[in-house]
């Protein structure tokens, strides 16, 4: 599919998760199509809250974003979310990286909520369920699902198996599984039987549509040469 067709029904109000860690694994060509497919009010799931003038920061840039649920949300170029934010035109949730892994893992594999001790005795805590084990406080946190996840990957198969390079890898996968409808951009398309099966990440089961960009852009390159977009 084009990026256009695999994203052409994304509703206002969705909730989006968006792979990447910094600029590694940040499908910047699916965010552009976002962008050009119009959808408004969407609550995004990321690592972070956008550098620059492209991505996810172009993104929360022309007013299509609600809410953030991220790890980072503020960065050396963050500089739209940070106006939206004081502004209150945009809802944070902060969560620490590790538990915000584990909330979107949960989602993908049906588990609704889990107790972790990170948090305890902070801010971050307010508000949530708090039970005792072994003598211990732990902090209730909720799954995390998606309507679309939107992931880069290295290689795909056309029965949708994936591959990633280094520490693209990052958030693609639990991304993968946590969304009702994931769609990944990815650098090299094989047929069926091309992959060796001991090399798949994520299993094409997950995968729900697939979009061919080669020579994929690096958002950190982008952002240091002042790219803009659109």
């Amino acid at each position: 599919m084009t990026a256009e067709e695999a994203l052409a029904d994304v509703q206002d109000g969705a909730s989006v998760l968006i792979g990447g860690f910094g600029g590694s694994g940040n499908p910047v060509e699916l965010i552009h199509a976002l962008i050009d497919q119009g959808a408004r009010e969407l609550t995004v799931v990321n690592n972070n809250a956008g550098n620059g003038e492209v991505g996810l920061a172009a993104l929360i840039r022309e007013g299509r974003v609600r809410k953030v649920i991220c790890s980072f949300p503020r960065s050396a170029a963050s500089h739209h979310f940070n106006e939206a934010y004081l502004s209150g035109r945009i809802e944070l949730e902060t969560v620490p990286q590790g538990t915000l892994a584990e909330r979107i893992r949960a989602g993908g594999s049906g588990i609704p909520a889990f107790y972790t001790r990170t948090s305890v005795g902070t801010p971050l805590a307010e508000g949530k369920p708090v039970a005792t084990f072994e003598g211990r406080d732990y902090v209730q946190e909720r799954a995390i699902t998606g309507d679309v996840a939107l992931v880069k990957a290295s290689r795909a198969d056309r029965c949708g198996n994936l591959q990633f390079h280094l520490a693209m890898r990052n958030f693609g996968p639990i991304m993968c599984m946590a969304a009702r409808c994931a769609v990944v951009q990815a650098d090299e398309i094989l047929e069926p039987g091309q992959m060796d099966p001991e090399q798949v990440v994520t299993p094409g089961i997950f995968v729900n549509r697939l979009v061919h960009v080669p020579g994929a852009v690096q958002e950190q390159v982008l952002f240091e040469q002042g790219a803009r977009y659109p």
